[in-house]
């Protein structure tokens, strides 16, 4: 705005006031707001955690009241019942693959399942679990494939070797975990067999032995488990080879090389005993014995071992 000047006489020429310029600088207040909303966290309380704080206040005030709580229960209920019942959530049919017949009946049996069912009302992990429990099972692929197929692929333990013991026979796998028991040993004849207590976890060194014991396995008629630290293989005609505790694998394949050069089993001996693989020692048979002992002019043994009473003593 332009300044006029009054040049009349007796005039006083006042100066304009002079204009007072603003602080560009924020107050400390407005500096910290600003400053807080710049911070994601407060950004992020004001636009999400404002509005839902305001939306659960309107819910809980308005499900403060029972009967609105009780419709809206029955309200979902309904809804999830009517969603659940529609045909393309109901399984009809239940298959079985991989499973022997006993196995196929036993699932079917424990398998607590009415079809037609919603596959919601269908737990399959608990399913699986219960299915785990058979000991012919090592692992189920359970599923609900389209149709409304409830569909179970089975993989049986494979049956390895026999243990007898106390309570009868059973079958294991080579991980020596129950497959089934069997009333006779001629039921499976064709699997080896091992006894005693403590046999049944180690039959991964039982069927490495067996393994082992390939050129005479035909006349091996069994392991016998000794003190839950060694073993004993049994031979027809009553021998056997007692086994170290470690390394019984290798002093098998050293007994087999001593028969292959020596025809060391085919001669009248009972015990090969291979506890101290260093010091082997042969046990002979009663013939092999009394045929010594007539050389020496000794009494005679018995069938079981003991010396046979003089017959001139008897007779008087």
């Amino acid at each position: 705005m332009p300044v006029v000047i009054d040049h009349r006489p007796g005039k006083q020429i006042t100066p304009p006031a002079a204009r007072q310029r603003r602080d560009p600088a924020p107050s400390r207040l407005k500096y910290r707001l600003e400053r807080m909303w710049l911070t994601p966290l407060y950004r992020r309380v004001l636009r999400v955690g404002l509005p839902a704080f305001a939306i659960a206040m309107i819910g809980g005030l308005w499900l403060a009241d029972e009967d609105r709580r009780a419709a809206l229960n029955d309200t979902v209920a309904s809804v999830v019942t009517k969603v659940q019942s529609r045909d393309e959530f109901q399984v009809r049919i239940m298959t079985i693959e991989g499973a022997t017949p006993v196995v196929d009946r036993a699932l079917r049996a424990m398998l607590p399942v009415d079809l037609p069912a919603s596959s919601f009302d269908i737990d399959l992990a608990a399913l699986r679990l219960q299915v785990l429990q058979l000991d012919a099972v090592e692992s189920i692929d359970l599923r609900i494939k389209p149709g409304g197929i409830l569909s179970a692929v089975v993989k049986e333990r494979e049956p390895a070797i026999l243990w007898r013991h106390a309570r009868g026979i059973d079958m294991l796998d080579a991980g020596g975990h129950r497959v089934a028991s069997l009333t006779s040993r001629e039921v499976r004849a064709d699997l080896p067999l091992i006894t005693g207590e403590g046999a049944d976890l180690a039959t991964t060194e039982a069927l490495a032995l067996f393994d082992a014991a390939g050129p005479i396995l035909p006349r091996v008629r069994g392991l016998v488990r000794r003190g839950e630290r060694r073993w004993d293989l049994v031979l027809d005609h009553g021998q056997r080879i007692l086994l170290p505790e470690t390394g019984a694998v290798i002093a098998l394949e050293a007994a087999i090389a001593m028969d292959r050069a020596e025809d060391m089993l085919g001669r009248d001996i009972t015990i090969v005993d291979l506890r101290d693989p260093t010091r082997p020692v042969l046990r002979l048979g009663i013939d092999a014995r009394n045929t010594i002992r007539t050389a020496r002019g000794l009494p005679l043994l018995g069938p079981d071992g003991s010396v046979l009473p003089d017959q001139d003593t008897t007779e008087g």
